[in-house]
């Protein structure tokens, strides 16, 4: 029997959730963008700088030491949580968009050539589409791209047809951001080591309602964001394998990359510290650790039966509403629902729902093409944490159907 969660002794760990916007309740559906951040995250960033404020790796002070130690601990509790075989394979970057383009502009630059291909999907952000854009580009590349199908599932035989020895690079997401598609990644994966391409997994939307096991999985990249995961903004993870790693030119010259500089050449530092130049987003990544550690501590069979409850209760009240048509009915998704309602516009939805306190996200998400192919200008998505109730759904729906009067 699945454990339940106790959802009102999870929702008092997360202090935004229990606040009045616009003189109602605050009810927080855009997951998808940011995630909420515990206390204990809140807690372990504001210790940082009033106990242990010091520059890492470098110093050999009380304090130094203990900043490093703890900012280290977190690259350890992420190869546990990758089930990565190292800690070397574990760099830190701002971000998604970073670790993406830091893979771009070091393998991409190394491994891609004229007439070269790279393909992505048509269910990406476009931080997944641009840096591969800008390679091509600069390479003579060309970039070929997955369909999708109606109700948002990838097309795979389309692309073992794309599949042939001049595919250099598969860059496809875990999860779309948009519609909440799982892909079939394994699949994916494997097709693509055939013809001896390596794959980049965006898994910004995937790492905080999905297992991942970068090994099991045979992922040669792997990139997400902390602040998806309930943790800070401003950092992001890049797992790859290392023998792709050690291959890769640092992205960026600086301190900590080096070993030894000198004006007649320089050497460069061993993983994970040779794509790490410069002071790193010390407070932020230890504050990681907290968030991974909240994470850990919730059976993750009790999270995914909370959210999956969550989405089916959520599509079953929304569907009886007129005009209303939900994009993206893939049978495996995430907590996600994109839609749209006749002759409204979505951003009209958006405001109105502020006036409410409910909080969802309208227009492209970040994924023009993926709108373009569905004929339209946007959506409104409702994306869904363990921390949300069916009350809210309740409430959710009630303000949407006022406010659809409103707009007459």
């Amino acid at each position: 029997m699945t454990e339940t969660l106790n959802i009102d002794q999870i929702r008092a760990d997360f202090p935004v959730l229990h606040q009045q916007v616009n003189k109602a309740p605050l009810i927080y559906f855009d997951n998808a963008a940011t995630t909420q951040k515990p206390k204990a995250v809140i807690d372990a960033l504001s210790a940082y700088y009033e106990q242990d404020n010091a520059n890492i790796h470098r110093g050999i002070h009380t304090l130094a030491e203990r900043a490093t130690t703890a900012y280290e601990l977190t690259r350890k509790k992420l190869a546990a949580f990758l089930n990565a075989p190292s800690t070397d394979q574990i760099i830190f970057t701002s971000g998604t968009t970073a670790g993406i383009n830091l893979v771009a502009q070091t393998f991409g630059r190394a491994n891609v050539g004229k007439g070269d291909q790279i393909i992505v999907s048509n269910l990406e952000h476009h931080s997944n589409i641009v840096p591969w854009q800008m390679i091509a580009e600069e390479k003579g590349a060309e970039i070929k791209v997955i369909p999708v199908s109606d109700a948002g599932v990838l097309d795979i035989e389309a692309y073992k047809a794309l599949l042939n020895p001049k595919v250099k690079l598969v860059a496809v997401n875990h999860v779309s951001n948009a519609i909440g598609t799982i892909n079939p990644i394994v699949e994916i994966i494997s097709l693509a080591h055939e013809v001896g391409a390596k794959v980049l997994i965006d898994g910004a939307q995937s790492v905080a309602h999905l297992a991942v096991d970068v090994q099991a999985l045979d992922m040669d990249f792997f990139v997400f964001s902390a602040h998806k995961l309930f943790g800070p903004t401003g950092v992001g993870v890049l797992y790859g394998k290392r023998d792709l790693l050690e291959s890769m030119p640092p992205y960026q010259g600086g301190g900590e990359m080096i070993k030894e500089v000198s004006f007649s050449g320089t050497t460069y530092n061993e993983l994970p510290y040779k794509f790490e130049a410069g002071t790193p987003n010390i407070a932020d990544v230890i504050a990681f650790g907290a968030a991974l550690d909240y994470v850990h501590a919730i059976p993750s069979e009790a999270l995914a039966a909370q959210e999956e409850a969550l989405l089916a209760y959520a599509t079953q009240k929304l569907q009886v509403i007129p005009g209303l048509r939900i994009v993206g009915t893939a049978p495996e998704k995430i907590a996600v629902i994109s839609f749209v309602i006749d002759g409204v516009h979505p951003q009209d939805i958006g405001v109105l729902l502020d006036k409410f306190g409910i909080a969802i996200r309208t227009g492209h998400h970040c994924a023009q093409p993926l709108m373009q192919r569905y004929e339209l200008v946007g959506t409104c998505r409702a994306s869904f944490a363990f921390y949300n109730t069916f009350e809210e759904i309740d409430r959710f729906v009630l303000c949407l159907e006022k406010t659809l009067q409103m707009l007459g």
